[in-house]
C-alpha cells in the first residue's frame, strides 16, 4: 500500500492515478476526507491527517510500502521560515514512528541553493528528512508549466501577460505535473536503499516569449509577454497582501540570474515527456 499526501492537487492526484493504473493499493491522506469521495470510488482507502499532526500522520503512514509527501505551499512565509521548520519536525517524527518502506518527498529545483529565497522552505525540510534512516528520494522538479493557468485570462482578454521571469528570451526549466506524478509513482514502486536526489524538467527548456507564442497559437490571437520592472515587485506584492515579499522576490531573482538551477545543470536532469502545448491545451 502507498500513502499519498496532496492527492486533491495536480501532482498528488497524478501520483495516485499512476499507482492505481498499475494495480497498486493507495491510501489517500487528506485533511478533509469529505473531499475524498471520488478517490474512495476509485478504490482508495481514506485517512485523515493534517501536515502538522504527528500522531495522525504517523497513523496514516503506518504499514505503507511507500509514502509520497507533498507539503502545502506557503507563498508568504515569515522571516527565517518557522512554518517550514515546524512542518519538517512534524514529518520527521511521523515518519520515524510509522517506519514506511520508503519515502518520496516532493522538493524543488534549487533546493541546494545557498541564497535564502522562497524555495529555502524545501531546503529546510530536505535537511531534516535527510536524517531519516529509511530510503528517501528528494524529487526536485522545475517550474510547473501549470503555473501559467494564472495567465490564461490575461492572454485571452488583453493579449499581454506580465512576466516576472526575465529576460523574456531566457530558457526556463519547466515541467508538467503529469510528468512529476508519473516519475514519483515509478520511483515509489522501485527498490532502493539509500538517499537520492532526482531532478526533473520537461522535454526542453522554454522561454517566456515561447510561452506567449504558445498562447498565440492556441488562442488564435496575438499574445506577448511584458516584463514587470524589478523595482515594482515589492510594492506590487505588498498591495496584493503579502507581508514578507522578499523570499518570493529572491526566488524570482534566482531563476532570472541563474543561481536557482539543478545541482549539475541541465545535463544532469531527467527529462519528462509532456510538452508545454499539451499542458496549455488543458488549461485553456
Amino acid at each position: 500500500m502507498f500513502a499519498i499526501t496532496g492527492i486533491t492537487g495536480n501532482v498528488g492526484g497524478n501520483v495516485a492515478r499512476n499507482l492505481l493504473a498499475a494495480g497498486r493499493p493507495v491510501r489517500a491522506v487528506m485533511r478533509d476526507v469529505r473531499k475524498g469521495d471520488g478517490w474512495a470510488q476509485r478504490g482508495c482507502e481514506l485517512a485523515t491527517a493534517d501536515i502538522l499532526d504527528v500522531a495522525a500522520l504517523a497513523s496514516a503512514f503506518e504499514g505503507a510500502e511507500g509514502v509520497f509527501v507533498l507539503v502545502p505551499p506557503n507563498f508568504d512565509p515569515a522571516p527565517s521560515f518557522p512554518e517550514a521548520r515546524a512542518t519538517a519536525a512534524t514529518l520527521k517524527s511521523a515518519i520515524e514512528r510509522a517506519r514506511p518502506g520508503r519515502v518520496v518527498y516532493l522538493s524543488t529545483i534549487g533546493a541546494q541553493a545557498g541564497e535564502p529565497n522562497l524555495l529555502t522552505q524545501h531546503t529546510i525540510i530536505e535537511q531534516m528528512l535527510g536524517e531519516l534512516s529509511m530510503p528517501i528520494v528528494f524529487l526536485r522538479p522545475g517550474w510547473f508549466m501549470e503555473n501559467s493557468r494564472w495567465d490564461v485570462a490575461a492572454a485571452r482578454e488583453n493579449g499581454v501577460i506580465p512576466s516576472f521571469l526575465q529576460p523574456l528570451d531566457k530558457p526556463v526549466p519547466m515541467v508538467a505535473t503529469a510528468d512529476v506524478g508519473r516519475v514519483a509513482a515509478e520511483v515509489l514502486q522501485g527498490i532502493w536503499n539509500d538517499r537520492r536526489v532526482i531532478e526533473l524538467e520537461g522535454p526542453r527548456r522554454v522561454t517566456p516569449d515561447e510561452v506567449a507564442a504558445t498562447f498565440t497559437e492556441l488562442l488564435g490571437r496575438p499574445v506577448r509577454m511584458d516584463a514587470v520592472p524589478r523595482e515594482t515587485w515589492e510594492p506590487l506584492f505588498r498591495s496584493q497582501g503579502m507581508k514578507n515579499p522578499t523570499p518570493r522576490i529572491r526566488m524570482l531573482d534566482g531563476f532570472n540570474e541563474g543561481w536557482i538551477e539543478f545541482e549539475n545543470g541541465e545535463a544532469s536532469s531527467r527529462k519528462g515527456e509532456v510538452a508545454l502545448k499539451t499542458v496549455f491545451q488543458t488549461l485553456i
